[in-house]
């Protein structure tokens, strides 16, 4: 039988994993100097955490792993996580929900079945949560806080485009469809139809002319979103206030010099978003998104808590990483002339003793380049142990008599 790992599963080599660290380390650190504490949650959760809080829709439920975990007689249907916010905002609910608001952010791998073997069925992401606090502010912060990270990446020729929620679903009940014909367009848009919104039709003629100007808003300040609210005076207040809400989030973005782009239509998969979205864009891909989702912690009866956040995805991210510049020689270098079992003690003694002092020390037993290391430390079988170290910057050698010599030359090298 042929070894291969699952379809849609992908492995991560060593060289996969030092880009994988990298964006994660530089999230981490990103995240702690902006006040986010890391937390870590199961990867099997209860569907009904998913399905209670609109998430999946029809189409989006048969992408999910799902099986019965038996309990006696009685089971619960559980899902390897297909999302990473609600496990996050479970976790609130059960641990936090005392607080006056938290910041939590998180590294986790979600799965989503996916047929064509185009994508992968496991998926990485980067993502920061934020609950309680007042409403534009922490929006604006946790755009922010992606950007940040994503520029000290290096990642270049990123794109942040603006939708909101608020806007389609007010422009939805606009067109006095019944309860079924509202729920089939609000699937069919949050699997990224779009279309299906100009197939809809209104009795009102002025409705037809503020879809085609909503879906047709793409601007890249929020005086996009002033002449929007200035055409269309007799729109509904539910359609006002979101505009509203969405011009004060992106007057802010303008004060603090941040690039976006308004294009209602790049918003995918808004189930539980109630206001601003957005997503970023590099190389043809998206690289991560997020938005405010206040009726979440409600839904899953958590109270009252609005909250907002966003994800990475580590998967693009990596392939549009830009290649880190080499580092110099580094570490240390242990190698036996010969492989006896003196020799290979001796050369485990030093390697300790180096590691103990905090230096990167690695054992040779198949031929190392030297040139990728600071220094060599060549064990012969001589009784005692003949120690040679090598300095491969300034090409100098020298024969020591101890591992405390060894540190001492290394110290003042």
């Amino acid at each position: 039988m042929k070894n291969q790992k699952c379809k849609g599963m992908q492995d991560l080599l060593p060289g996969d994993m030092l880009r994988f660290r990298r964006i994660e380390d530089t999230f981490r650190t990103c995240c702690r100097s902006w006040g986010y504490q890391e937390a870590r949650t199961p990867t099997l959760e209860y569907l009904y955490l998913f399905t209670a809080t609109g998430t999946l829709t029809p189409g989006m439920l048969s992408k999910v792993y799902s099986f019965l975990d038996w309990d006696g007689w009685s089971g619960e249907r559980v899902v390897l996580r297909p999302d990473g916010t609600i496990p996050v905002a479970r976790l609130y609910i059960d641990n936090l929900s005392g607080q006056e608001s938290a910041r939590l952010s998180y590294v986790t791998n979600i799965f989503a079945f996916e047929g064509t073997g185009k994508k992968n069925r496991e998926r990485w992401q980067c993502g920061a949560e934020f609950f309680g606090g007042a409403k534009f502010a922490p929006d604006v912060e946790i755009i922010l806080l992606a950007e940040d990270v994503i520029r000290k990446l290096g990642i270049k020729n990123v794109r942040l485009q603006l939708s909101h929620a608020g806007l389609v679903k007010a422009l939805l009940r606009e067109f006095k469809l019944s309860p079924a014909e509202e729920a089939k367009i609000t699937d069919r848009i949050l699997e990224g139809d779009w279309e299906t919104l100009t197939r809809a039709k209104s009795t009102h003629p002025e409705m037809e002319r503020l879809m085609a100007a909503l879906l047709g808003l793409k601007g890249k300040s929020s005086s996009f979103l002033r002449n929007v609210k200035a055409s269309f005076p007799t729109a509904s207040q539910d359609f006002k206030s979101s505009l509203e809400d969405f011009l004060s989030i992106a007057t802010l973005l303008d004060n603090m010099d941040c690039s976006y782009e308004v294009d209602i239509a790049t918003m995918h998969g808004f189930e539980y978003y109630t206001g601003i979205c957005f997503q970023f864009v590099a190389g043809g891909e998206k690289i991560g998104g997020g938005g405010r989702y206040d009726r979440l912690v409600p839904l899953m009866n958590g109270g009252d808590v609005p909250a907002c956040g966003f994800a990475l995805y580590v998967d693009p991210m990596m392939r549009l990483l830009p290649p880190e510049k080499k580092k110099g020689k580094s570490g240390i270098l242990v190698k036996g002339k010969e492989l006896t079992p003196e020799i290979v003690k001796t050369c485990f003694t030093v390697a300790q003793f180096l590691r103990d002092a905090g230096y990167l020390a690695e054992i040779d037993f198949a031929g190392r380049a030297e040139s990728d290391y600071e220094w060599v430390i060549s064990v012969s079988g001589k009784k005692p142990s003949r120690l040679v170290l090598k300095d491969c910057l300034k090409k100098r050698r020298r024969e020591v008599t101890s591992v405390a010599e060894i540190l001492e030359v290394v110290g003042e090298g």
